[in-house]
């Protein structure tokens, strides 16, 4: 895929968006970025502009708040769902492939295995609902797709679960975190990575591939980590989901099978410990 044209990178100032645009950048691909205000996903003249002469589109844009979902379920479909099928029509008509960002949330997280590309998705909350409609909307378009899938990502241009435990450790209060909730913290360096490595193939990657470190760990286990590379001694107490409040239900099993992802770059992502203790080391 090499020398064919700029990647066009859509929710370029969003955590993952600002990561993939600068490792892209670096490895000395040119690159259009956009975001909220100069380009809405949900315009369709935006995205001719954006996307026109692009061989590839990187959609990083998304509606990302859990909670929020439930009361916006609207607006998270119209920018998750019916947006990401504007972006490949548009895709389409330019002659351009789409990147496309995915997420664990499209499960229900009762398999007890992880999740492979075959199983089929079965959301439990608005936020899934409105990933998945994305999902099958880009796939109506008619352009050439890639989706991955990720998960329990974090990074420093957003709002990320291991910023909220160490928030909440400086307070002083005893903290209280699901231990049933079980996945692979994951940083989006490392999710940046692999998008660059799939745009360096020689033939563009179609299809649905799931990316997330390597292990798996719960939340509860995870603010543990958080807190000793820190250094801060603070109650840390299990409980479960349920005892916990929250608008949106979350998937009690967001682990990743990426044997197809790995097969194909010939590597698998690094161990969730260590992106994690550099990113914290870094904070």
């Amino acid at each position: 895929m090499r020398g064919r044209g700029p990647v066009a990178i859509l929710g370029a100032r969003g955590m993952l968006g600002t990561d993939v645009t600068a490792l892209l950048r670096r490895r000395n691909l040119e690159v259009r970025a956009y975001d909220l205000p100069e380009l809405d996903i949900r315009r369709e003249e935006d995205l001719r502009g954006a996307i026109s002469g692009c061989s590839v589109v990187i959609n990083c844009a998304a509606y990302t708040n859990v909670e929020g979902a439930e009361k916006e379920e609207e607006a998270a479909m119209e920018i998750n769902g019916r947006a990401a099928g504007l972006v490949g029509r548009a895709a389409a008509e330019a002659g351009a492939s789409v990147l496309h960002i995915s997420t664990d949330f499209v499960f229900d997280g009762m398999l007890e295995r992880p999740y492979a590309e075959t199983d089929l998705p079965h959301p439990i909350s608005a936020y899934g609902r409105s990933k998945l409609e994305g999902e099958k909307e880009l796939a109506l378009s008619g352009c050439r797709y890639c989706i991955v899938r990720v998960e329990w990502t974090y990074g420093r241009a957003g709002i990320h679960f291991p910023g909220k435990i160490l928030a909440a450790a400086r307070s002083g209060r005893v903290l209280r975190v699901v231990e049933d909730q079980v996945g692979s913290p994951t940083a989006t360096t490392e999710i940046a990575e692999v998008l660059a490595d799939l745009l360096e193939l020689p033939k563009f990657p179609e299809g649905i591939f799931h990316a997330a470190a390597a292990g798996y760990t719960s939340r509860y286990e995870m603010a543990r980590f958080v807190c000793e590379v820190k250094g801060l001694r603070v109650p840390i107490e299990p409980c479960r989901s349920e005892e916990f409040p929250s608008a949106a239900k979350r998937p009690l099993n967001s682990r990743f099978d990426c044997r197809k992802l790995e097969s194909l770059l010939g590597r698998a992502m690094r161990p969730w410990q260590e992106p994690l203790k550099d990113f914290l080391e870094q904070l």
